[in-house]
C-alpha cells in the first residue's frame, strides 16, 4: 500500500532540510499537546511534518503537513536514506551533534507527553522499529516537545545541545478559578531563552484552567496513558 499524500500539501522538494517530524505517539489530541505542536510549529515554521498522524490527522493538518503513517513507512516520501534519519529518544547512548544534524533528511521528535519517572516510550513505540535509522539523545534531561524541536534547530545553528542552557523542574505558581492558588512543578527541563523557561504560549493559562490542572496532574502523577517530546520521547 502506497503511502497516503499529507493531509496539508508539503511542496514536494520545496520543504528545507533536514525536516523536523513530529511522530504523534499518544492515543489522544490533549489541549497540552496542542500547545507544544504550535508552538514547535512557530519555531520550526516550513520544516515541521507530522507522521502517525492516523485519524487525528485532520487536526494536526491545520498546524503543518500531515502523514496517516509513521515515519518508518515513508521512505522515499519524506526521506531517501533511513540512515540519515535521526530519531531523538532520550535513552540514546550518543548525543547530537550539530554535524550530524547538518547531514540529515529529517530530525525526529516523540509527540509524547512525558512521566515522571520516564518509562522509555519513544524506544518502545518508536526506536525499535526504526532499522537503520540513528538514535541521538540531547542529554540526560526530560523535555517538553517544543523544547527538543527547539534544540534541534539550535544544533541546526552550529550549537551542541550540552551548551544550551535548561531550567530543570521550574514552578510555577498558578491560580484556579481565582479562588485558590497552588504551585506546580514540572518534572521537566525547558530551554533558558531570553532569562526565562521557553514554555509554549498559553501553557500557564492552560495550567490555570480546570480541565488543564486536571491535565497536568494525571500527566505528573504518570497514570500510564499509553501513547505521547523528548518529555519521555
Amino acid at each position: 500500500m502506497s503511502p497516503s499524500r499529507p493531509s496539508a500539501g508539503i511542496s514536494g522538494g520545496g520543504a528545507p532540510k533536514p525536516l523536523i517530524v513530529i511522530e504523534h505517539l499518544e492515543d489522544h489530541l490533549s489541549r497540552w499537546l496542542l500547545l507544544e505542536y504550535q508552538h514547535s510549529r512557530s519555531l520550526a515554521r516550513s520544516r515541521l511534518v507530522f507522521t502517525n498522524g492516523r485519524e487525528y490527522c485532520g487536526r494536526l493538518s491545520r498546524i503543518a503537513p500531515c502523514y496517516r503513517e509513521s515515519v518508518v513507512e515513508l521512505e522515499g516520501v519524506l526521506y531517501r536514506e533511513r540512515g540519515r534519519v535521526i530519531i531523538l529518544d532520550p535513552s540514546a547512548e550518543a548525543m547530537l551533534s550539530p554535524e550530524e544534524a547538518a547531514e540529515a533528511e529529517a530530525i525526529v521528535v516523540g509527540g509524547i507527553l512525558g512521566d515522571h519517572p520516564p518509562r522509555r516510550r519513544t524506544w518502545e513505540m518508536l526506536t525499535r522499529r526504526a532499522r537503520g535509522m540513528a538514535a541521538r539523545s540531547l542529554g540526560g534531561d526530560q523535555l517538553s516537545i517544543d523544547g527538543a524541536v527547539y534544540l534541534a534547530l539550535k544544533a541546526l545553528e552550529g550549537v551542541h545541545p550540552s551548551s544550551v542552557p535548561l531550567v530543570r523542574r521550574p514552578r510555577l505558581e498558578v491560580e484556579l478559578d481565582g479562588l485558590l492558588t497552588v504551585e506546580v512543578e514540572l518534572p521537566f527541563a525547558y530551554p533558558l531563552v531570553g532569562g526565562r523557561p521557553l514554555f509554549a504560549p498559553g501553557l500557564e493559562e492552560l495550567l490555570a484552567s480546570g480541565l488543564g490542572y486536571e491535565e497536568a496532574r494525571e500527566m505528573l502523577r504518570g497514570l500510564g496513558r499509553e501513547g505521547g517530546g523528548e518529555e519521555d520521547s
